[in-house]
Formats: C-alpha cells, sequence, structure tokens
C-alpha cells in the first residue's frame, strides 16, 4: 500500500481523535463546574430554570425555587453555576454594574442629536407635504348629501328598478 491510500484514512482518524478530544474537555469542565456547587450558590438547569441551591448531595442537588418551593435535580441537570451578580440581574432584576450614569442609552434619541428640542423644533417646515390624496369632497357628494336628509317619497307609477 502506498502513502497516498492511507492519508485520507490518517485524516480521519485524526479528526475523530480531536473531536473525541474536545467534548471530553467540555464533559470535565461542566463535571467540575457542578462539583463546586455550593449551597447558596445560583444556578440555572438544563429546562431554563434558575434557583439557590439549598443541599448538595453526591448525585443530586437541592434547589430553592422560590419561597416554599424546594426541588431535588441530579447534578447533570445543572447546566450553569451562576455568579451572584448574575443571578440577581436576571432573577431579581438588580443591577450592580452601573458605573454612572453618563454611560446610559437614553429612552428618546434628541441627546443623541445634540440639538435643543426647541431648535429641532424651529427647523421642521410647517407645510403639509401633499401624498396625492386631497381631503377636499368630492362635487358629486354635496347634492347626495343633500338628497339623504329628505324622507323619500314614492309616487305611484315609478317603478323601484331602473
Amino acid at each position: 500500500m502506498s502513502l497516498m491510500t492511507l492519508l485520507p484514512f490518517i485524516v480521519l482518524i485524526g479528526a475523530m481523535f480531536l473531536m473525541t478530544r474536545s467534548a471530553k474537555k467540555k464533559q470535565q469542565q461542566a463535571a467540575d463546574m457542578r462539583n463546586q456547587m455550593q449551597p447558596g450558590s445560583g444556578v440555572r438547569t438544563i429546562g431554563g430554570m434558575y434557583g439557590t441551591v439549598k443541599e448538595v448531595s453526591e448525585d443530586t442537588v437541592l434547589l430553592d425555587a422560590g419561597p416554599g418551593v424546594e426541588l431535588l435535580f441530579a447534578k447533570n441537570a445543572i447546566g450553569a453555576v451562576l455568579s451572584d451578580d448574575e443571578y440577581n440581574r436576571i432573577v431579581h432584576g438588580i443591577e450592580h454594574d452601573l458605573k454612572s450614569d453618563e454611560d446610559l442609552v437614553p429612552d428618546d434619541a434628541s441627546s443623541l442629536t445634540g440639538a435643543d428640542d426647541s431648535a429641532a423644533a424651529s427647523d421642521a417646515p410647517d407645510d403639509k407635504v401633499e401624498l396625492g390624496k386631497k381631503d377636499e369632497p368630492a362635487a358629486d357628494a354635496a347634492p347626495a348629501e343633500a338628497a339623504t336628509d329628505e324622507p323619500l317619497k314614492k309616487s305611484e307609477g315609478d317603478s323601484e328598478a331602473k
């Protein structure tokens, strides 16, 4: 056998080795994260539920999901152990990382343009842009309105169909 016929097999085996190595590395990191859980840590389960670790045993974790709600999960069901700041931000809506009020984006864009509201209002033209429609009533509409105000009278001999 020549080297050229063996080369595709060697590349395939090498790719499989690298893929299994990275998967094992990720599994090891997840296991280390789960083993570092302590009571009081905030966690997210693989189902998306947030809770506080109340008790950790060898294969299970007891979570406090709310007042009077305790849930028992397998350790493998813990997707992430969160930092205290991240857990409080997600669950309680508490922000601790605000540096100053200047970094916040305002609700409206007026402060981003650098112009005052009065200056922006004075620059705007007062006349309206016509888009082809006119609000004037049609010439035929006036007699029709007058005819609808009077009650309709039938006269003998008039037929309804025309």
